[in-house]
């Protein structure tokens, strides 16, 4: 397996790009375990083997983690996550498929609940980050440890 085209050679100036949002939508996260549970989720629904592989480690760095691995893509089934872990999933969820029903008011409501507004601007931000990264990944044809070789 190879990729289809290593973006990060082609075109340094739009990886750069990617990698200036990435780093300042990760700053303003300060409970990293949440901001790898949206990316893993968001990886999940668009089926990004690069993302779920080097986010699920990462989630998996900062502590026992792997009952929340496991069980993500059953979020709604499980008690495992906090009432503001399941708030973020189903706007992680919304705005991903936001073509779909958009994001509700009533969701909206629920997020406010439990994030500021600068908050809930991050956490928009780093839903359509990590969607900008499946889509390079899944395009280019990343897999995991494509760029170990």
């Amino acid at each position: 397996m190879s990729l289809r085209v290593n973006y990060r050679a082609a075109n340094p100036g739009a990886f750069k790009a990617m990698m200036a949002l990435e780093q300042h939508v990760s700053g303003q996260f300060e409970d990293k375990p949440l901001y790898e549970l949206l990316k893993i989720r968001v990886s999940q629904i668009n089926g990004c083997a690069f993302c779920l592989d080097m986010h699920a480690k990462d989630l998996m760095k900062l502590g026992d983690y792997a009952d929340h691995i496991v069980l993500l893509s059953v979020w709604r089934e499980v008690p495992l996550f906090t009432e503001k872990e399941r708030v973020m999933l189903e706007l992680a969820e919304a705005v991903t498929l936001i073509s779909e029903e958009g994001v509700p008011l009533e969701l909206y409501e629920k997020v406010k609940e439990h994030f500021s507004d600068a908050e809930v601007v991050d956490l928009i931000m780093a839903i359509n980050t990590i969607n900008s990264w499946n889509r390079i990944a899944i395009t280019t044809g990343m897999y995991p440890g494509c760029f170990n070789k």
